[in-house]
C-alpha cells in the first residue's frame, strides 16, 4: 500500500487534492487567450499574497534557486558589491550564488541560530559612503535553522543609513505561511517558490520586482537568457510566455491563491502560528531545545529541534522515514547530526501536526533519547485545545 503519511518536511508541502486536479490540464495553446485567462490572475493573486500595492511578478519554471538568479542576473552588473549575512545553509546558497557570478559580497558571519543582524547591517550601509554596496541580500525565514529575521527591521536601517541599496528578500518558506508585507517593509525583490506556501509541486520561482528594482533592469548587464525578465514583460504584456511556459503548475498557483483567500490569509498566518507554537511546547516538553535563539526568531514554518549531546539527530530522520514512513528535516551545513527540523507549513492541520509529533517521539524513544511518550504530544494537545 502506498504511504498516505504527510510530510512533516519544510517543503515540498503536502498538496490539496483540489490543488493537484488544478495542475492536471488538458494540452492548450499557450499562446492563445485562453492561457492569458490563466495567467493574469495567477500574477493578480500573488500581488495580494505578497501584498504588494506597485510594481510586477513574474512566474518562471525554475525553483527559489531560479528565483535567487532571476533577482541579481536582472538588476546587478559585473563586478558590483553585494552585503549579506551568513547564518544559515540558505543565506550561504545565496552568496556562494553571487560569488559565482563575479559579484563582490561583503559577508557577515551570523552564528546559525541567529537572525539577520540589523545593527551591523546598519553600521557596514553607513560605512559605505560611496554607496558601493549594490544590494542587501536577507533570507526572511532560513529554513536550514527555524529562524525568522526582520525585514520591516531591515528596511529601517537601510532608511537610516541613508542607502540607495535593492533589498532582496528570500521568502521562499515564509510567503504564503507568515505575515509578509512587500511595499510596507520596502522590499524590492521578494523570491518564493511553488512547493512551499502554495502547497503546489515544486517548479515555480515566483518573483516580486518593485518600481525601483524594474528601473535597475534597464543597466544590468550580468548574463542572462532564460531568466531574463525583459523578455518576460514582453510575452506577459501579449498574455503570454518568451518560451514554453508550466501551464497545469500556474493554473494551479491562481487555485491555491483562491483557498488562502477563502481561508483568510491572515487566517492562514494564525493558523501557522499555532500549528508552531504547538511544535514548540512539545519540544520544550521533550526537555529539549531550539536552533533559533530566542523566541522572536522563532519560525512559524520549519522547527529545527536541537539533539542532546552524544545523539544524532539525522538518526531520527532516517528511522522515521524507515520504520514508520514519515519524513523529518535532517539539518543542514553547520548543524548536519545536530538537529532534526519539523516543517509545519502548508496543508497541515492540528490533527496532523499531533500525528507527527506522535511519530517523532516514537523515533526518538527508539533511539534511546531522554524522552517521556506522550509528553510532546499532551503538551501540544493542551495548546490546540484551548486556542481557536
Amino acid at each position: 500500500m502506498p504511504a498516505q503519511n504527510p510530510v512533516f518536511i519544510p517543503g515540498p508541502t503536502n498538496m490539496p487534492d483540489s490543488i493537484r486536479k488544478a495542475c492536471d490540464v488538458a494540452t492548450i495553446d499557450h499562446r492563445s487567450p485562453a492561457f492569458a485567462k490563466m495567467l493574469r490572475p495567477a500574477i493578480a493573486g500573488v500581488q495580494r499574497v505578497l501584498k504588494m500595492e506597485t510594481g510586477e511578478v513574474f512566474l518562471l519554471p525554475a525553483t527559489g534557486t531560479g528565483g535567487w538568479e532571476t533577482a541579481i542576473t536582472n538588476t546587478l552588473n559585473a563586478g558590483d558589491r553585494v552585503l549579506a549575512a551568513r547564518f544559515g545553509m540558505f543565506s550561504h546558497r545565496w552568496i556562494d550564488m553571487c560569488q559565482r557570478h563575479g559579484l563582490t559580497v561583503e559577508i557577515l558571519e551570523t552564528p546559525w541560530g541567529e537572525g539577520a543582524p540589523l545593527a551591523r547591517i546598519e553600521a557596514a550601509l553607513k560605512a559605505d559612503s560611496t554607496h558601493k554596496i549594490k544590494a542587501v541580500l536577507a533570507t526572511h525565514n532560513e529554513t536550514a535553522t527555524g529562524v525568522k529575521s526582520d525585514i520591516a527591521g531591515l528596511r529601517k536601517a537601510l532608511d537610516a543609513a541613508g542607502h540607495p541599496a535593492l533589498l532582496m528578500v528570500d521568502g521562499v518558506s515564509s510567503i504564503a505561511s507568515m505575515p509578509f508585507e512587500f511595499t510596507a517593509w520596502g522590499v524590492d525583490i521578494a523570491v518564493a517558490g511553488s512547493q512551499k506556501g502554495f502547497m503546489l509541486p515544486a517548479g515555480l520561482a515566483i518573483v516580486g520586482m518593485s518600481p525601483k528594482a524594474l528601473t535597475a533592469m534597464e543597466n544590468a548587464d550580468l548574463p542572462r537568457t532564460y531568466f531574463d525578465l525583459r523578455d518576460q514583460q514582453k510575452g506577459y504584456a501579449a498574455g503570454a510566455y518568451p518560451y514554453t511556459p508550466p501551464v497545469g503548475l500556474i493554473n494551479g498557483l491562481a487555485h491555491a491563491i483562491t483557498l488562502l483567500e477563502d481561508e483568510g490569509i491572515e487566517a492562514v498566518f494564525a493558523r501557522h502560528h499555532r500549528l508552531a507554537e504547538g511544535v514548540r511546547r512539545a519540544v520544550a516538553a521533550w526537555g529539549l531545545t531550539l536552533c533559533a535563539t530566542s523566541p522572536d526568531l522563532y519560525s512559524d514554518t520549519v522547527t529545527a529541534v536541537v539533539a542532546p549531546e552524544g545523539f544524532d539527530g539525522t538518526a531520527v530522520v532516517q528511522l522515521a522515514a524507515e520504520k514508520y514512513g514519515v519524513a523529518f528535516g535532517v539539518g543542514l551545513g553547520e548543524v548536519a547530526g545536530k538537529v532534526f527540523r519539523i516543517g509545519h507549513l502548508g496543508m497541515l492541520s492540528d490533527v496532523m501536526m499531533l500525528s507527527g509529533l506522535a511519530t517523532a517521539e516514537m523515533v526518538m524513544a527508539d533511539l534511546g533519547w531522554p524522552i517521556t511518550l506522550g509528553s510532546g504530544v499532551a503538551a501540544a494537545q493542551d495548546y490546540y485545545r484551548t486556542t481557536a
